[in-house]
């Protein structure tokens, strides 16, 4: 993939090198996003469950991620190429249910409460963007986000451990129904706090200081915070998973950011850049971003590939909400943009990308999650000449298409 340094040379301070330097970066993500949405095919198919999901290997969930990724796409390119199939795909009965809080039953087999947190993150992105939302018989973004809140915060259970989401929402799914993980209630902390930013009200605040003063409590964020996995709830959550994934930070960085920002509370600044040095030391070889828990091994199935995309996308959108979290960012990404890019030099049209972006090059394994992580980690690139997020009074419902 042609993607020129991401510093311009020493000796050029031109605006034209710089202008030439976004024209690439845009290039770049302009490639990587049609190679992500190669995976779709909801908007050809016959077959109604498909609209806004993705085919095997992929489960329900991933899909709300790519959505995430092709909103970030638009904001920070402006290339509206993709913005229709996103509607269509995001308010698609199948997706957001008929109570409005994207709990479908068609998805009832694979329906996690973790599920529940990426389709929030995607409609809270088109919320405080102001992202048009043309269906006035359906909910406004902002709407939808506190749907999905509701039906989170309403399955909280302080039966056991005191607290917490459960990883699943049925007992007849046998994965997870006992296990209280941190995406799933990272999810739920997240929302809570970037819904306090975008309503004003204090209850979405309380709630963020709830999950985060539980997690912290039974050490499923540990002192230097570093996030792990989970605990099972059988015995109490005393014995943690001390397993690391990156989403989770991630998530919880994005989350406490935008508590920084909300509060003005000095301690919510200190987590979030406790949470940042905590990920730069586990999640990045040689300032390159990798997932420890599974790239060295090879042992990352479907998921697991995708994952580290999502910590990018926090830590660039991270630095709306703490500016002071922005040169060590950027110190991180700008080296794994490169490495992504170098990576993303395989297959037929030489643009398709690898996952273990430390090899120096393509490294044969390919996948949906593979060009995600790579979209958001270049396209974070552009976010200096983006609008940052709009909050509470500036928040309104766009009901034109104007792409």
């Amino acid at each position: 993939m042609s993607l020129i340094p991401v510093s311009p040379p020493a000796l050029c301070s031109c605006p034209e090198a710089h202008e030439t330097r976004q024209e690439s970066i845009r290039n770049a993500a302009g490639t990587l996003a049609h190679g992500a949405m190669s995976y779709y095919k909801g908007n050809v198919s016959d077959d109604k469950e498909l609209v806004g999901d993705l085919p095997d290997p992929y489960y329900w969930w991933q899909a709300g991620a790519l959505w995430g990724a092709m909103l970030d796409y638009y904001h920070y390119t402006g290339d509206p190429t993709y913005n229709k199939v996103i509607l269509e795909a995001i308010l698609a009965p199948v997706n957001t249910g008929p109570h409005h809080d994207f709990n479908p039953p068609e998805h009832f087999d694979e329906l996690g409460n973790d599920d529940l947190g990426f389709w929030g993150f995607v409609v809270m992105s088109a919320a405080e963007r102001n992202f048009p939302q043309p269906n006035a018989a359906l909910p406004s973004w902002l709407d939808f986000g506190k749907n999905i809140f509701r039906a989170l915060s309403s399955r909280w259970d302080e039966k056991k451990c005191g607290g917490g989401l459960f990883w699943q929402v049925f007992e007849s799914n046998p994965n997870g129904v006992n296990y209280k993980n941190t995406v799933t209630n990272g999810g739920l902390f997240q929302l809570a706090a970037r819904l306090a930013r975008a309503t004003g009200e204090h209850v979405y605040a309380d709630w963020a200081n709830r999950v985060w003063d539980w997690s912290t409590a039974r050490g499923l964020i540990g002192k230097k915070l570093v996030v792990y996995d989970g605990a099972h709830a059988s015995d109490g959550c005393k014995r943690v998973n001390h397993v690391a994934f990156t989403y989770t930070a991630g998530i919880h960085l994005h989350g406490a950011a935008v508590m920084a920002e909300v509060t003005g509370d000095k301690a919510w600044e200190e987590r979030a850049h406790g949470l940042l040095k905590a990920a730069a030391q586990h999640f990045f070889k040689d300032s390159v971003l990798y997932e420890p828990a599974c790239e060295p091994s090879d042992m990352c199935n479907h998921d697991m590939k995708s994952l580290k995309g999502y910590l990018a996308r926090f830590m660039w959108q991270s630095t709306y909400h703490l500016p002071s979290l922005a040169p060590k960012v950027r110190e991180l990404l700008e080296a794994s943009a490169l490495a992504a890019a170098k990576s993303c030099s395989g297959g037929k049209d030489k643009a398709t990308c690898g996952q273990r972006w430390y090899t120096g090059g393509f490294d044969g394994s390919v996948g949906l999650g593979q060009q995600m992580c790579a979209l958001e980690t270049v396209q974070g690139l552009l976010i200096g000449q983006s609008q940052p997020p709009f909050r509470n009074g500036e928040i309104r419902v766009v009901r034109e298409l104007d792409w």
